[in-house]
């Protein structure tokens, strides 16, 4: 019954052992009991039925037993049984690389570039249970935010606190791929993806877009590029001493070195122009190829002692309930 738990005090189950004293001591009185009316004959009784409260009074002891039996679980704290549990699975490893320059706030997006990459790359996160991900974030430089991991929850948590201004503002498109093939080159998994969203030109950084896509593709990995940014122009907040103001910006993308990029590593460019395309771009990405992987999962402890201890005050209930009412003994 109990093999699906695990008890986090079992020292408390040998609080169980009373039971054999107080069923004992039970036995022994009944036993020894007299009657305190005595008669000459029992020749008038021997006709008389035998009622069901001569047999219902020992019910008391069973409340009591399994009442002590409730106690002693909940002291011992039965908790759900976990395990690690390894497993074989199908998926790949991606890494993406997310630009959070300031232009990422341009509004021709809804509510404007960055809050809208988040929000669809998290239902593209959500939506591949069984893939490492990883997220690298860049504008004038790059770091890692969330190295490759199938812990979805940690990821999508992350992604809600990314904000443009994080890091120094910039484009480092060769950087911000550099860094995301640092978290693939040691992967084991036969198929390994970057999809890389920008929506500038490079300006900044050591390494030059082409040379990341190089050393990209000598490590078999495959980039796939996204410029997002409507054609011509969009409105842009810029801080004023009247507040915020708006203004339509020149949309620059780099489109040819974007697609260079994808072609080098056997990936492909992709422009989004609209939420609504850039959920098409991620849903085509999610049918990329699949390979297996090993996956572990933990599941977490949960106390299950809430019952035991309803059962318990039920049976002491009972107890009290039926000796001071129907068992009630008249001195």
């Amino acid at each position: 019954m109990f093999e699906q738990y695990h008890f986090a005090n079992p020292e408390f189950l040998w609080l169980m052992l009373v039971i054999v004293p107080i069923v004992a001591w039970y036995v022994l009185r009944e036993k020894d009991s007299r009657a305190t009316m005595m008669l000459s004959s029992l020749q008038g009784l021997k006709k008389a039925p035998t009622t069901w409260k001569v047999w219902g009074r020992h019910s008391l002891l069973v409340f009591r037993v399994l009442a002590i039996v409730a106690l002693s679980l909940v002291l011992a704290r039965p908790q759900s049984q976990n395990n690690w549990e390894n497993r074989t699975t199908e998926g790949i490893d991606i890494v993406l690389s997310l630009d959070i320059s300031s232009s990422m706030l341009a509004q021709d997006f809804k509510p404007n570039r960055l809050e809208a990459a988040k929000d669809i790359a998290i239902e593209f996160v959500t939506g591949r249970r069984d893939d490492r991900i990883g997220l690298v974030l860049f504008s004038g430089e790059s770091f890692t935010q969330c190295p490759l991991t199938t812990d979805h929850a940690v990821l999508v948590n992350l992604f809600k606190d990314i904000k443009s201004g994080m890091i120094e503002d910039g484009t480092a498109i060769g950087m911000g791929l550099a860094n995301a093939v640092a978290r693939l080159k040691d992967s084991k998994a036969k198929s390994r993806v970057i999809i890389i969203l920008t929506d500038g030109e490079n300006n900044r950084g050591e390494i030059s877009p082409t040379t990341a896509a190089e050393i990209a593709h000598t490590f078999g990995i495959r980039v796939y590029t996204i410029g997002i940014g409507t054609i011509g122009t969009a409105p842009y907040p810029f801080q004023t001493p009247f507040g915020v103001q708006y203004q339509d910006i020149e949309v620059k993308i780099d489109e040819p070195q974007l697609k260079e990029i994808a072609r080098v590593t056997d990936g492909k460019y992709f422009r989004a122009t609209s939420n609504q395309k850039l959920k098409d771009i991620y849903k085509e990405i999610d049918k990329l190829e699949k390979t297996k992987i090993e996956v572990t999962e933990y599941s977490r402890r949960n106390e299950e002692y809430f019952w035991f201890a309803v059962a318990a005050v039920g049976f002491i209930f009972l107890e009290v309930l039926l000796k001071n009412t129907i068992f009630k003994i008249i001195p």
